[in-house]
């Protein structure tokens, strides 16, 4: 039968392109796939074979081989898989993205049996022309002839018939390498490669190495033995002379010193049954070597792994010198089945929040059948697990195109969601053991409230892993469900109060009503935690209260209610006047309920930002400055009635509601209390002016220096030291205040 020739059933140029521009981002992947086809091959052949052993013939090895040719500048793949019949050849490497896997699978179906396969050739066979100028396809199917299927990528492919018995069944791939590819012909590139992409295939895969070993010169060794056999007569001569006399023994020795430099032979280095010196030289040969010995520690059972074993694999995936915190070893089954092997770190990766092109999307390797597809699949995990490292094996995760273009699907949600799970249950399980989960909460805490930022499905278990130190710890970190369940009864909500650090919070105003109830406050420090309780609102089915902002619902008796109405009544006209004098920089002034001893405070409103907040904003590059405008004007300047400062400045307005000095008590109450409530100064040199007015007022010093009070007007000062403002909201109208 001679040679015949086809036409490919697609454009074969435009498969090209779409090959190399956007199937593969590397070249290297050809050998993945070509690995993958031939352990499907081997894969079908032993299936056949549980019910029908004759079909393994006399090649029972199945297994996986590659002789790399550097003179001929190829690469051949064999298996001694199933092969392929003539009309395989035309349908299946004919037709391009034809899986013979597919009609294999629908005859399973129709057998009731579900084993499940990559899929021999389509797309992936392809990839070959990614470093192949021509690709040579020898195979053996039992149920036909052998067949060589050849193309060079330019439209068509030729089949003929293949006699030798060299192949007696399976499919040998040879590559002919373009110019720029010969490095896959290096023996460490090729073992790198497997051993990044299929060391886990079940089946043998063998290299074909050069060997360099030393052998014996037969010739050379038969002189050499005579020399040793003369020599070592010469020293059993020697030996015998020397039991005589002590004399003769220093005459022997001065004779053997004589012979050891003519001979090169010392007597205590001579032995009567010393091996003979042999001569050897370096001879080359070709061996067989196994690349792929490791076996997948996932697909074992968890009992059945040692922690030696799950440490050193941590290690091997991770690029972590350090130990794991914790470990879930796992296998789903059901609609949807895949195992998996996740480790959590016990210290925090130095890239782990790091931007650009090499962010870390998370640490997890996907595999299919134990074929590696893809490190940092971004659709298993979210980003707040970016630090979780592990393996995912998927038995049916559909990959129409290629291994390295994975597209959102229902397999890939569930399996995601299973890890999401799993990796929670995981850092819970870590609670157990308090020092532990400190040390990882340590590390982790900012990836615990991103997540509950963003993940409103898992928000609930999450936020029971938030811990914070409160203002009953003693410095130890406590859970929310610890903070509920020794909630005083009658506190309907979980209070908190965010700061720069502990120390501030701890001496803040607005904690002195909530200690005086006995009310048990969380103390929030970092960034992060004013993102998530914008999302993060209440807490088994408590209220989550900023205590900073107006309006705590502090529970009130009837007596208590009566008095602050009293005080607000009393106190009307007076806040009334103090918002005249802040104007636009407060948006009211009212009684406050929150404060015992301090005499002021400043409150962000409802919907605000606190001060922390605007701490935050203020320092980032890129804000939207009309929104931080809007958002940071909205403060609330509380007066405390109880406070005898409070009850002085009422007794003074109340006497001469036009006294100068008012204007600059309440301007300096305003801005204590901005410092005392965490907020920053927007204008520090005229509060510290004002304040060396009164140091030096207390010390009886003259002072001349104007203090001019923020607000937009503009201010005047004549030569009596009056401050003369020109007030545009008046139209105009001028107002005299002598600074007293």
């Amino acid at each position: 039968m001679s040679k015949e020739s086809y036409e490919f059933s697609a454009d074969i140029n435009q498969l090209m392109h779409l090959i190399v521009n956007a199937f593969y981002s590397k070249k290297e992947v050809f050998l993945r796939e070509l690995l993958s086809n031939a352990s499907d091959a081997l894969d079908k052949i032993r299936y056949q074979s549980l019910t029908d052993k004759s079909v393994l013939g006399n090649s029972t090895d199945l297994k996986i081989q590659l002789t790399p040719n550097t003179e001929d500048k190829t690469l051949t793949i064999t298996d001694t898989g199933i092969g392929m019949t003539k009309e395989d050849l035309i349908n299946t490497l004919g037709t391009v993205a034809k899986s013979g896997t597919k009609a294999f699978m629908e005859y399973l179906k129709e057998k009731d049996n579900q084993l499940d396969l990559i899929g021999q050739f389509g797309v992936g066979f392809y990839s070959a022309y990614l470093v192949s100028d021509k690709v040579t396809v020898i195979t053996k199917h039992n149920d036909d002839i052998g067949y060589i299927w050849e193309s060079n990528a330019n439209g068509s492919f030729t089949i003929e018939p293949y006699a030798s018995e060299d192949l007696e069944r399976g499919t040998r791939i040879i590559l002919t390498l373009k110019e720029d590819c010969h490095e896959f012909l290096t023996e460490t590139t090729v073992k790198e490669l497997v051993m990044k992409h299929s060391q886990y295939i079940s089946f043998p895969i063998e290299l074909l190495v050069e060997k360099t070993e030393e052998v014996e010169i037969e010739d050379e060794e038969t002189e050499n033995n005579e020399t040793v056999t003369e020599t070592n007569e010469t020293v059993t001569e020697t030996n015998e002379t020397v039991t005589e006399t002590n004399e003769t023994v220093t005459e022997t020795n001065e004779a053997v010193t004589e012979n050891n430099e003519t001979e090169n032979v010392t007597v205590e280095d001579v032995d009567e049954n010393e091996e003979p010196v042999k001569k050897t030289k370096k001879v080359t040969t070709m061996e067989w070597e196994q690349l792929n010995e490791q076996k997948p520690i996932w697909t074992r059972k968890p009992e059945d792994v040692t922690a030696d074993e799950y440490a050193s694999f941590y290690k091997s995936i991770s690029n972590d010198h350090g130990d794991y915190a914790g470990v879930k070893h796992f296998s789903v089954e059901g609609n949807v089945e895949f195992s998996s092997l996740l480790f959590v770190p016990e210290n925090k990766p130095f890239d782990m929040f790091q931007g650009g092109e090499e962010k870390v999307v998370n640490k997890i390797k996907l595999y299919v059948r134990r074929v590696f597809i893809l490190d940092n699949c971004k659709d298993l995990l979210p980003e707040y697990l970016n630090f979780v490292a592990g393996v995912v094996d998927s038995n049916d995760l559909p990959l129409n195109v290629s291994r390295e273009m994975i597209q959102e699907n229902r397999v890939l949600r569930i399996i995601k969601k299973q890890l999401v799970k799993k990796t929670i249950d995981l850092m819970t399980d870590l609670t157990d053991n308090k020092e532990k989960y400190t040390k990882f909460y340590d590390a982790f805490s900012k990836n615990i409230k991103l997540g509950v930022y963003e993940d409103s499905t898992n928000r609930d278990k999450l936020s029971s892993l938030l811990r914070y130190q409160t203002t009953k710890s003693n410095g130890e970190l406590v859970s929310l469900d610890e903070y509920v369940e020794r909630m005083p009864e009658g506190q309907k909500s979980i209070y908190y109060l965010s700061g720069e650090n502990i120390k501030s919070i701890e001496n803040s105003p607005f904690l002195e009503q909530l200690n005086k109830r006995g009310h048990e406050v969380l103390f929030m420090t970092e960034a992060i935690d004013e993102y998530m309780l914008q999302q993060f609102k209440d807490f088994k089915e408590k209220t989550l209260v900023d205590v900073s902002k107006e309006d705590l619902g502090l529970e009130q008796t009837d007596e208590e209610k009566d008095q602050f109405k009293a005080d607000e009544e009393d106190y009307k006209t007076l806040c009334e006047h103090v918002k005249e004098i802040l104007k636009e920089n407060v948006s009211k002034v009212s009684i406050s309920n929150k404060i015992v001893d301090t005499p002021c405070v400043l409150s962000a409103s409802k919907f605000g930002w606190s001060a922390n907040m605007q701490r935050i904003m203020k320092a980032q590059a890129l804000g939207d400055n009309s929104m931080q405008q809007f958002m940071m004007g909205q403060k609330i300047f509380e007066l405390n009635p109880a406070s005898k400062t409070i009850q002085a400045l009422k007794t003074k307005f109340e006497a001469d509601n036009n006294d100068a000095a008012i204007k600059d008590l309440v301007w300096l109450l305003y801005e204590s209390s901005m410092l005392n409530s965490g907020f920053s100064l927007d204008d520090p040199s005229t509060f510290t002016k004002r304040l060396n007015k009164i140091i030096n007022l207390g010390l009886n010093l003259e002072d001349n220096e104007p203090v001019e009070t923020i607000t937009n007007d503009e201010v005047v000062v004549n030569a009596d030291n009056e401050v003369v403002v020109n007030d545009d909201n008046d139209n105009g109208g001028e107002q005299m205040e002598q600074v007293d």
